[in-house]
């Protein structure tokens, strides 16, 4: 996603909760966002709010072609009423030449599927946000970010062998693996971390490195 926004043409299959939302959000970031929507009554509540709606059921290939999708570099598909319509919709895109799809799946099997008939990225919104919410539940972590390759970024309270100490002193690279990427301090802006940046109490560390690493640092008091 290189281009400027105002270059940005993006192709949305299915305006519920998943697809409406990123349509949205694309539209409000200056990108042109063409929906396509079988559903004449939720067609009609995004009218004047992305740039053009498609009456239609992208699982039809003519629809996909009338569409003109092969001119879109990049696809979201939000269908979740269906696995059969998602599949249909996705392996329609993926033929007519799309070469970054994203797709919401609604089970293992189904992230499966897409996987075989070459989705690029795959969306599993309950899975991704209920494993988000683990993670968040002890207050240690603030936020936090996983990528499919067990790597992720996290925000947290610094753990108590790291207070008044410079990062440097504290080796939190050397005993946890993990890297810390930049510290916040209360009203201040973020700064990228150096060896000598010194962490207090109040601060809020950026963290990067593998999960399993990052969880045995965050279990730190």
């Amino acid at each position: 996603m290189g281009a400027k926004n105002s270059d940005l043409d993006v192709l949305v299959v299915g305006l519920g909760r998943f697809g409406g939302a990123a349509a949205l959000e694309l539209r409000r970031l200056g990108h042109r966002v063409v929906a396509i929507e079988k559903d004449g009554f939720l067609a009609e509540r995004f009218l004047g709010r992305i740039s053009s709606i498609i009456h239609g059921d992208a699982s039809d290939v003519e629809v996909i072609r009338e569409a003109k999708a092969s001119r879109y570099k990049i696809a979201i598909v939000g269908v979740g009423s269906s696995i059969e319509a998602s599949v249909l919709a996705s392996a329609n895109l993926v033929d007519a030449g799309i070469p970054d799809i994203w797709a919401k799946a609604m089970s293992p099997e189904h992230a499966r599927i897409l996987d075989r008939i070459g989705v690029q990225h795959i969306v599993r919104p309950e899975a991704d946000t209920g494993r988000r919410v683990a993670h968040l539940v002890g207050g240690k972590l603030q936020d936090y970010i996983e990528f499919d390759d067990g790597f992720a970024i996290v925000k947290m309270r610094p753990p108590a062998e790291a207070v008044g100490f410079t990062l440097e002193q504290s080796k939190l690279r050397s005993k946890y693996g993990v890297t810390i990427v930049g510290v916040k301090a209360p009203g201040q802006d973020f700064t990228y971390a150096v060896p000598t940046t010194k962490v207090s109490a109040h601060d809020t560390l950026i963290v990067s490195g593998p999960t399993e690493l990052l969880e045995r640092l965050a279990a730190r008091p």
